[in-house]
């Protein structure tokens, strides 16, 4: 059985951060410059990445 995508929220260069899937992260995408979980539900990665906004560590989409 397949196990449900994780969850991360990435930082891009210029400075937005995105929340996408664990297969869509990789080693080899320049624009991400940081990024954060993984995340069980892709609605806590929206909660923590509504925390991130708020700390100023990224803007928004």
């Amino acid at each position: 059985m397949n196990e449900p995508p994780s969850w991360y929220i990435v930082k891009r260069s210029v400075g937005n951060c995105e929340i996408i899937p664990s297969d869509q992260v990789g080693d080899d995408n320049l624009e991400i410059i940081e990024q954060w979980g993984p995340f069980s539900s892709e609605e806590e990665a929206i909660a923590r990445c509504v925390g991130l906004i708020r700390a100023g560590k990224c803007k928004p989409v």
